[in-house]
């Protein structure tokens, strides 16, 4: 006699919850499950329960309208767009006008002359609130509160209404605006252009014999946001794990050598920049896609890594090696200046410890604490000094927190990391965030655009993909994977009977 096959009695689960019935109900909770095995025959199946099944529809429908992303901000990402190429244009250094002096705070007020009326009546409110948003706006709060208790308030009150309230108000801005891949990718794009024109024209600086910073380093550009070296090699290290990560996630040959171009040429700008903290950054960035990309042959992977540093090295131009050991011999740079910064992070820890609710304000340590007119050199220790530790901790949070969130979409995404949308920009927006939390170790820039772009990249894709899976992305603790992969390894192994 045959006998029937067991139906299974369970639902499989999706990320998104139970599917929904048109009366807004669980299918599982509504459809009655019909008995193992006999003829089907038995007690009447019981009846959901109607409340248990309102509530489960409420709770869903609230959390998919929670990541919901509605259609919208055209003309508001138009704005934003232009307002980031003419920061990185800087078109008043080629044509000096009075038009061209004011036209990127032209451009940002239209942006938000755009972007409040939409938002308001898109969402009701001014902002989402992720943690990233609440994060800055208490970051700003202290930076507020500092001024009072500031050694000098006009300082103070000059950088903190300078470029960094328009960081704030332009991160917010594009956290709420950026809703779509396409949108994301045209900022990166426009990032990657400005870090190829950057490296040609360091490459051709030195082609030309032009190196004019100590004698032997490629020059930045302009006064703007690229005029510092440091600075500008902080863009290229930055946006150099970007083309990287779309290098291993584009189809087609044609793709790959243009994405792997940038990323040759922006290696070489780095390179000739002599820059000791972007070279740090760029090795710690690219051993971390090597980590993440080889899981199968991670110690053949980092040591192929670590080979083309030091090939990078033997092949870089003179003093490129001694500058790097300078960091731990400060003795064999000619200028003094990895002296000069020990000395300074020495001093602004000391300042930070002596000052550690509000600081001494914003801007203040060059003029005030420095013994020889320096800045920190180092972000953390800019924050703690000039703001307290309050806003050193929401600072390194701001930068953390999306770090850990995209640790979790690559996670949940790597199992279809080919089919995937998500997982390789998740990976190389990761690596950008690791490389500025790295390189920032030797440089003041806790103020200026590059954080705020980067975190502002991170939270939209989140955002997107919060939205595409109809729930929120909570970063899994270490503990709580090795209870999933303990569980899921119990479930798999054969029951003894």
């Amino acid at each position: 006699m045959l006998r029937r096959q067991p139906q299974n009695d369970y639902q499989p689960v999706t990320r998104s919850g139970p599917r929904l019935s048109e009366t807004g109900h669980s299918l599982v909770n509504v459809w009655p499950v019909k008995p193992k095995g006999g003829s089907g025959k038995g007690p009447p199946p019981l009846k959901p329960q109607e409340p248990t099944a309102k509530a489960s529809s409420t709770s869903d429908q609230d959390t998919f309208s929670a990541t919901f992303l509605k259609h919208g901000h055209a003309f508001s990402y138009a704005a934003l767009f232009l307002f980031t190429l003419i920061l990185y244009a800087r078109p008043a250094e080629f044509y000096p006008s009075r038009l061209t002096a004011s036209i990127a705070l032209l451009v940002g007020i239209a942006t938000l002359g755009f972007f409040i009326p939409t938002q308001l009546s898109l969402e009701g409110t001014l902002t989402a609130r992720p943690r990233e948003v609440n994060l800055v706006l208490l970051f700003c709060l202290t930076g507020l509160f500092s001024i009072p208790l500031a050694i000098n308030q006009q300082e103070a009150w000059a950088e903190f209404s300078g470029t960094f309230i328009r960081c704030i108000v332009i991160f917010i801005v594009m956290v709420n605006v950026v809703r779509t891949e396409a949108r994301l990718k045209g900022l990166l794009f426009l990032a990657m252009a400005a870090g190829i024109w950057l490296s040609v024209d360091a490459i051709n600086d030195y082609r030309l014999g032009l190196m004019t910073i100590e004698g032997y380093r490629a020059a930045g550009r302009g006064t703007g946001i690229f005029g510092n070296t440091n600075d500008m090699a902080l863009h290229l290290v930055t946006v150099l794990p970007i083309s990287v990560a779309l290098f291993f996630g584009s189809q087609g040959v044609a793709r790959k050598l243009l994405y792997g171009a940038c990323a040759a040429v922006m290696i070489a700008a780095i390179v000739l920049s002599y820059s000791r903290g972007a070279f740090i950054g760029m090795l710690i960035a690219l051993l971390f896609i090597a980590w993440k990309l080889g899981r199968s042959r991670r110690l053949e992977i980092v040591f192929a890594v670590l080979s083309f540093a030091g090939v990078i090295v033997l092949l870089a131009p003179d003093k490129y090696g001694s500058r790097l050991l300078s960091i731990f011999i400060p003795s064999l740079d000619p200028e003094g200046s990895a002296d000069s910064r020990r000395g300074e992070l020495f001093r602004s820890i000391y300042v930070a410890l002596r000052h550690p609710l509000l600081g001494i304000g914003m801007g203040n340590y060059q003029p005030e604490m420095s013994y020889k007119g320096l800045v920190t050199h180092n972000s953390y220790t800019q924050v703690a000094a000039e703001m307290g530790m309050t806003a050193l901790a929401c600072y390194t949070m701001f930068i953390v927190t999306p770090l850990r969130k995209l640790g979790q979409i690559a996670r949940e995404t790597f199992a279809t990391r080919r089919d995937s949308r998500f997982y390789y920009l998740t990976l190389g927006l990761q690596a950008s965030l690791i490389a500025y939390l790295v390189s920032s170790i030797f440089l003041s820039v806790a103020y200026v655009w590059y954080v705020y772009y980067l975190v502002g990249y991170a939270v939209c894709l989140t955002r997107m993909y919060e939205s595409e899976t109809g729930k929120a992305v909570v970063p899994e603790t270490r503990k709580d994977r090795r209870k999933a992969e303990a569980l899921q390894i119990s479930k798999s192994s054969p029951v003894m009977t």
